[in-house]
């Protein structure tokens, strides 16, 4: 009996794991990829075309180049997966039965109920994000001047937050715009949850950038043209770009699926609470023990190394192999700054630093980007992007 084997999404847990299950499934499986895009977006670097449109051509990989010839693609939103009668619903296309299926949707921005913050706001989770954001920043900067510069906050400084606010400054400088950058983080330090070392680099970065920090002072409100503070002065912004958090997709809403805010809870080998769904990426919650695997590349690309061999287990009815996430380290970017932070010795080779940036640092950002792309495509296609990155 031939399975049907079903991919959701074309982010890098999808990209990743369609590369996979064509090598893992057999002739007796089909396999098929839904969509709402026909490319995968190479998201750690979309910030880059918030600075220059032209690079998204290099961060942007189609999906002929990913999915060999037997496996069917479908450009589609999902809208719901109904788990009894394991059938995925589509916007504006027949529904798609599965035997097994793996939800790699990815996630949304979350708002956390704060006023006003979803209206009033720019966000940063996908190509045509970053076109918008450009083209605001862009028109905010024609119609400023020195004296009353346009006004560009970033809300939430994790790395989405640092690296937006690094090629707004980029734009700024490469065009000679009069632009003021705020940084608005909620917590006590930019990049919460990381190391003291890593956020002070990141900090230095960012100011010497021209980019003003407010920290330890959450939102309560967002208007057309002004964010207020719980405790501090509002602050006027003519362009407010969002990057606060995440949730997951709308179309995970009353599926019944173990799941917290729309991200289905998965066991250490991707399994759900039913056994013939799956889960990697943003959209998952993988158990790791005492802390959930983090929704982050890195995760992502390590879950979908395996989760190609972990479905094939599952139709062949064997014990399905459980995963542990290792982090390598973390590379941010700031403009064309980066910092990178804890990485792992390679071939052998230890780092005499924990933090470092300059050269080394950039060159390692772009590595990891061009090595992304070989792996879902081939070195070739890694060489011709590598300067975008």
């Amino acid at each position: 009996m031939t399975e049907k084997v079903v991919v959701l999404g074309a982010g890098y847990a999808g990209a990743g794991a369609i590369n996979t299950l064509q090598s893992e499934l057999g002739a007796d499986a089909e396999l098929t990829w839904i969509a709402d895009v026909d490319y995968h977006l190479v998201l750690h670097e979309v910030h880059r075309v918030i600075r220059e449109p032209s690079r998204r051509s290099d961060i942007t990989i189609p999906i002929e180049r990913i999915a060999n010839s037997s496996t069917q693609f479908i450009q589609a939103d999902v809208t719901g997966l109904d788990v009894d009668d394991r059938v995925i619903e589509l916007a504006d296309e027949d529904d798609v039965e599965y035997d097994y299926v793996l939800v790699a949707l990815g996630s949304q921005t979350a708002y956390y109920g704060i006023p006003g913050l979803e209206e009033h706001s720019l966000t940063l989770k996908s190509l045509d994000d970053a076109m918008e954001i450009h083209e605001a920043v862009k028109d905010a900067s024609t119609d400023a001047t020195r004296s009353e510069p346009a006004q560009v906050v970033i809300g939430g400084a994790g790395l989405s937050g640092i690296q937006t606010a690094g090629e707004v400054a980029e734009f700024r400088d490469i065009h000679r715009a009069p632009i003021e950058i705020h940084l608005v983080e909620a917590l006590e330090e930019i990049f919460p949850g990381n190391d003291p070392e890593v956020q002070q680099a990141l900090r230095d970065k960012l100011e010497d950038a021209g980019v003003q920090i407010h920290t330890d002072d959450p939102i309560t409100e967002a208007d057309a043209d002004v964010i207020h503070f719980d405790e501090g002065e509002p602050l006027e912004h003519d362009v407010f770009v969002w990057t606060g958090g995440i949730t997951g997709r709308d179309a995970m809403d009353g599926v019944d699926l173990e799941n917290q805010h729309n991200r289905v809870n998965a066991e250490a080998t991707f399994q759900t609470s039913d056994e013939r769904v799956f889960s990697i990426g943003d959209s998952a919650i993988v158990d790791q023990g005492d802390q959930p695997a983090p929704p982050t590349a890195q995760a992502a690309w390590q879950a979908a190394e395996l989760i190609g061999e972990n479905i094939a287990r599952a139709i062949e009815g064997r014990p399905l192999k459980t995963w542990e996430f290792d982090d390598k380290g973390t590379v941010v970017s700031v403009g064309e700054e980066a910092v990178a932070h804890q990485i792992k010795p390679a071939f052998g080779i230890s780092l005499p630093v924990d933090t470092f940036d300059g050269i080394p640092a950039q060159n390692l950002k772009k590595l990891i980007a061009a090595r992304w792309i070989a792996t879902v495509t081939s070195w070739g296609e890694a060489r011709r992007c590598w300067s975008s990155l």
